[in-house]
């Protein structure tokens, strides 16, 4: 029974021999960066029952705890691990909460990203000619102006356009549709390289001869083989959609205020950063900063370990 197993080993002993599995457990840095990284991600998911207060809920604050320093006791007599802000919200909560605003905004934003990217990508790496001049020079055009400023030009348009009493309600909806439109083009360049490349190769010529429908070489063939480069993309981009919510947000233009993002947070705290109450900016901001760090190592570890020739 062994030698057979042996033989024939179960998909989890073969990840735990993968090539893979061996760079992450080598290398202390991406550990650490996967446990900040998953352990924040947790923090904002289960926030509703970790937290120790709602503090986005007017009456559950007590307006006399406001600006009470970190583990110190406030007015009522409570203590507050990282102190409150100038409402007497506890900062630890709110941190949960607005972590959890940036991270949904950051993977639905970078999903749409990828999906609008992968998409023309592969459309314009394997039809070629005209569609694919046609589509890379928009993505030329817009990877000549920075992200923010076009995120800030499709927020724009996106919310003059809806009704006034339907701003607040829409505008994550509208944030993740700017940032999504402003980061796409990456994507579309790396997997139409990738599709140019793949769709000269032999299995999809023979596909090709064998009369199978365009469209079902691409999803079957194509995509699976060029999804590498993407989610090395993806993972960084998740890192730089998160920070760009927070800039967006610290802009004025983000997330309206009953639902508070880390960026918001930040706007909030720096207003009384030189008036002595510093948490209420240091830790939104120290959080944020973590958080980008964490998923941009991740993010470089695995573009080493699915490119063997960048390994050491």
């Amino acid at each position: 029974m062994s030698d057979t197993q042996s033989q024939n080993p179960t998909r989890l002993q073969r990840i735990f021999n993968s090539d893979i599995w061996w760079s992450f457990r080598s290398s202390p840095v991406v550990i650490v960066a996967a446990i900040v990284a998953f352990a924040l991600i947790g923090m904002a998911v289960f926030a509703p029952l970790i937290s120790p207060y709602t503090p986005f809920i007017p009456q559950s604050n007590n307006l006399m705890d406001g600006f009470t320093p970190p583990g110190g006791e406030s007015f009522s007599g409570n203590t507050y691990l990282l102190g409150t802000d100038d409402q007497g919200r506890d900062m630890l909560s709110t941190i949960f909460y607005g972590s959890r605003v940036s991270l949904f905004v950051g993977f639905m934003a970078t999903g749409l990203a990828m999906l609008i990217g992968i998409s023309l990508g592969l459309i314009a790496g394997y039809r070629g000619g005209l569609v694919d001049t046609i589509i890379m020079r928009i993505a030329d055009v817009q990877l000549s102006f920075p992200a923010i400023l076009i995120a800030l030009l499709i927020f724009g348009v996106a919310q003059g356009i809806l009704p006034a009493n339907q701003r607040n309600a829409m505008a994550v909806w509208v944030l993740i549709l700017a940032i999504g439109l402003s980061n796409w083009a990456q994507f579309a360049r790396t997997v139409r390289g990738s599709t140019m490349v793949e769709s000269q190769k032999d299995y999809v010529n023979a596909a090709r001869l064998l009369g199978r429908n365009p469209i079902a070489i691409i999803l079957r063939h194509v995509l699976p083989n060029v999804m590498g480069p993407v989610l090395v993309i993806g993972t960084i981009s998740l890192a730089l959609a998160i920070i760009e919510e927070a800039t967006l947000s610290f802009l004025g233009v983000g997330v309206p205020p009953t639902q508070p993002s880390l960026g918001t947070l930040i706007r909030i705290g720096q207003r009384f950063l030189f008036s002595g109450e510093w948490w209420i900016l240091a830790f939104p901001a120290l959080t944020l900063i973590l958080l980008a760090l964490s998923v941009n190592l991740l993010g470089d570890w695995l573009r080493d370990a699915l490119n063997p020739r960048l390994r050491k």
